[in-house]
């Protein structure tokens, strides 16, 4: 075989090896806060606990809450940013970070808020009909 071809399939395969691993390093799982321990970007899906305490600290410049997972553990979460605006309104929380001890560091927050689009009238159906 000529060099310049095996140099070239050589090239070929190790580009798609190197794809197919940041392609699995990429993709994520949404995991609770136990799984979260030791895992870097991990998303974790919850609610916020307001029975507990919330708020901003000056000092640190950092917005704390606690957050219970879809398991039922509620931990600190510490965010470096602002409180976002629609913060309580949000049905559902996906922080991205990491555990330390604790407390979830998180790096990102998604929120999930009530749909403004849908119909009110098929709302109040079906919370009739759940309750009945």
């Amino acid at each position: 075989m000529k060099p310049k071809v095996l140099f070239g399939v050589i090239a070929i395969v190790a580009f798609t090896s190197l794809l197919f691993y940041n392609f699995g390093n990429s993709i994520s799982t949404y995991v609770d806060f136990e799984q979260a321990k030791g895992k870097q970007g991990a998303h974790v899906v919850g609610v916020w606990d307001s029975s507990k305490e919330m708020g901003f600290s000056r000092e640190t410049m950092q917005f704390s809450f606690y957050m219970e997972d879809q398991s039922g553990n509620i931990r600190k979460v510490i965010f470096p940013k602002a409180k976002p605006n629609n913060f309580e309104q949000a049905d559902q929380l996906v922080v991205i970070g990491q555990m330390r001890g604790e407390v979830f560091y998180a790096q990102d927050m998604l929120m999930k808020c009530p749909s403004k689009y849908n119909d009110p009238n098929v709302l109040q159906m079906q919370a009739t009909s759940a309750s009945s």
